[in-house]
This record gives structure tokens, sequence and C-alpha cells, in this order.
């Protein structure tokens, strides 16, 4: 059984960065799609970014500030924010699909972890 544990999280000001990082553990997830997700207060939880075997995808609102990539040898996935916004506040969630097709449906990842918070103060 896969569990995501999330890191990373903090409050930083409006252009500012943070690097998330998602630790796997109980399973290997090479060949996992990973995927990031958020929710802020108030709000649906919403697709980031996830990285397959087939590339990496993003939602149109982060594309360019947000990057993700992955270290297999360490089972870690992680999440690099820049030029951050006070919209990007939220919980961002860490997740895996045992899959190598890409999803941006919550629903399609069957290992998530708990959430770190994430706050741009403006």
């Amino acid at each position: 059984q896969v569990q995501l544990v999330e890191s990373g999280g903090g409050l930083v000001q409006a252009g500012g960065s943070l690097r998330l990082s998602c630790a796997a553990s109980g399973g290997t997830t090479r060949s996992y799609t990973m995927g990031w997700f958020r929710q802020a207060p108030g709000k649906e939880r919403e697709f980031v970014t996830a990285i397959s075997w087939s590339g990496t995808y993003y939602a149109d609102s982060v594309k360019g500030r947000f990057t993700i990539s992955r270290d297999n040898a360490k089972n870690t996935v992680y999440l690099q924010m820049n030029s951050l916004k006070p919209e990007d506040t939220a919980v961002y969630y860490c997740a895996a699909r045992s899959s190598t097709f890409y999803s941006s449906d919550w629903y399609a990842y069957g290992y998530r972890g708990q959430g770190t918070q994430v706050t741009v103060s403006s």
C-alpha cells in the first residue's frame, strides 16, 4: 500500500517561491502517474499538475510558474512553485495513480496524501 507524505508548505510573500515534496513509501511509484491537486477555502479541489511517462501536464493557471519533477531513486515527486500569487493559497495534495496514463481527475488517483498548506500573502 503506497503512502504519500507532502512537505515544504508554508507562508510566502507574493512573487516568492516554494518547493513541495511528496515522498512515497510502501512501494515504488516509478511507473505511476503522480499528480498535485489543491483546494482553496470554499472552493472545489482542482488539478494543478501531473507527471507520467508521456510527459508533464499543467493547469493553465500555473503554466510557466510551476514545475513538477520526480526522483525515482528517492521515490519522491517535487513541485517547484515560482512567482506565487495570493490566489495560489490552498492546501496542496499529492496523489499517485497506478497507471502510466495521465489524468486530471482526483478520483482517478488511488493514493493521496494528507496535504500541506501553502499561504501566499499580498
